[in-house]
């Protein structure tokens, strides 16, 4: 499959040229190619690398509700939706973007992925910087890449199956900076197979500690094999991975210091104390490594409203007389003031935390991993001690929960997975998705607008977004899911 990188490279710092096919061969005008260390840690310091996941799977789930066509919250009217994002919300057969659309989740993750294999396949080959600080950039590149790939073969593919896997279409696996190569859809297992081929190749070589938590250190490579082998439904290795990383971090921010203030967007979340705003990922101790939303697309505050589903299941389990600070923070009950005055929606919850939250890997996850992972495979009585500890950081006169069995405990579990994370990144679509394996958990999802209605069975292939149109448009031969 050639120039899958189509549209790809606009605003990647390195380039080839058409003919060129080594990397080194020529210095285009313009450009810089890099040749010493301190010139691949800046290909790594770009800022953009940092935005590395898409808020508009959402739309597919059954946390959103969207907005009528001329709806009080204008941002929120279903009228104003872009062509893709009511082609999702609606569970549209076929093709979500029009022809001239940019995918804000494909294109930013190859652009990525292409500086990233610039930095794997030559940082070893330069004439300076020590061995050790040469693996740890290579270890970096390779840990950032294999968060993008993950996070592709989780939207773009059906879910990991080990029966269906070897032969499942994954994604294009492209591991060369070389844009003139052929490239092709390769299957799930395979890019499950180079995803934790590179976290084998970097733990070894990442640091204990890190400067920032925009690097990876030891516990971002425990914490992401925790999540992949969830994925794959082996919860013994997630269980093990999530309990060393939770070693090495297990801070949870208490949320019963905060309230809200009306008149403002960014840092409407407060500190009861001093009005301090709720800190983003960077500044907030749960973050074991931080990657925010792509620059479009990246979230969706005053964008839709909370469905009944997700109300209701703030409500379940929840202590008579306890808040929930979760949804007490982060949503706007029945009424919003956002700067331009107070704007009304009786019944409704408008979800607009205004928070830059962590996209990356963040203890709260640890927890419900690990969580999860013992009631499936080992402790439910730890699973429940685990998840209450969450809750006490997010409940305000919080009771602890009790489970007879290992099934209450992962019902509970997966409960305050779904109450914990809604609306980030492509989260709840990859959990409804493995969730639909299992027929305790399967579920039909019902959409309404206006006078509409819309399903979305479990399992439905149009769980699995489309290739966009602007690389079929240059690869037509790829093949794609029937949606």
């Amino acid at each position: 499959m050639k120039r899958i990188f189509y549209l790809l490279l606009t605003g990647a710092t390195i380039i080839t040229t058409p003919g060129c096919k080594k990397f080194l061969d020529i210095k285009p005008k313009g450009y810089t190619i890099p040749e010493f260390y301190e010139d691949y840690q800046k290909l790594l310091s770009n800022a953009s690398l940092i935005r590395a996941t898409a808020a508009y799977p959402s739309y597919i789930t059954d946390d959103v509700l969207a907005g009528e066509d001329n709806d009080v919250t204008k941002s929120a009217a279903f009228a104003g939706y872009s062509v893709f994002k009511k082609s999702l919300y609606t569970f549209k057969n076929g093709q979500t973007f029009e022809p001239s659309d940019s995918d804000p989740f494909w294109e930013p993750a190859y652009n990525h992925i292409y500086t990233y294999n610039t930095v794997i396949n030559n940082i070893l080959n330069v004439p300076d910087g020590t061995a050790q600080d040469k693996k740890r950039l290579r270890a970096e590149a390779q840990v950032a890449r294999a968060f993008e790939y993950l996070s592709l073969v989780n939207v773009y593919a059906e879910h990991y199956d080990v029966a269906t896997a070897a032969t499942a279409l994954g994604v294009p696996l492209v591991l060369s900076e070389d844009i003139n190569l052929s490239y092709e859809r390769k299957s799930v297992a395979e890019v499950y197979a180079q995803i934790k081929k590179d976290l084998d190749e970097a733990l070894p070589n990442l640091p204990d500690n890190v400067p920032n938590n925009f690097k990876p250190m030891k516990s971002v490579g425990y914490a992401f094999l925790s999540r992949m082998n969830l994925y794959m439904g082996d919860y013994r290795a997630a269980l093990a991975n999530a309990n060393e990383a939770l070693k090495l971090n297990s801070f949870l921010l208490d949320y019963k210091i905060y309230t809200n203030k009306k008149g403002t967007t960014w840092g409407r979340v407060c500190k009861i104390s001093d009005g301090t705003a709720f800190p983003d990922g960077k500044q907030n101790q749960e973050s074991v490594w931080i990657r925010y939303g792509s620059s479009s697309s990246s979230h969706l505050f005053n964008e839709v409203y909370a469905s009944s589903d997700l109300i209701n299941a703030y409500k379940k389990d929840l202590p008579a007389g306890a808040t929930d600070k979760r949804f007490a923070l982060f949503f706007c009950h029945g009424e919003s003031n956002l700067g331009g005055g107070t704007v009304s929606f009786p019944g409704r919850e408008l979800w607009a935390p205004y928070v830059e939250f962590n996209l990356g890997f963040s203890t709260p996850e640890l927890y419900l991993i690990a969580a999860e992972c013992e009631a499936r495979v080992g402790d439910p009585a730890r699973a429940i001690q685990l998840m209450n500890t969450l809750r006490d950081s997010r409940i305000e006169n919080n009771q602890p929960l009790v489970a007879n069995t290992s099934d209450d405990a992962l019902r509970l579990v997966l409960e305050e997975r779904r109450r914990e994370m809604p609306f980030m990144g492509s989260t709840r679509l990859i959990d409804l998705k493995r969730l639909n394996k299992d027929p305790r958990f399967a579920k039909t999802i019902t959409h309404t607008q206006g006078a509409q209605t819309f399903t979305l069975p479990a399992n439905d292939k149009r769980y699995i977004l489309p290739v966009p149109p602007k690389v079929l448009a240059v690869n037509p031969n790829i093949p794609q899911y029937e949606r």
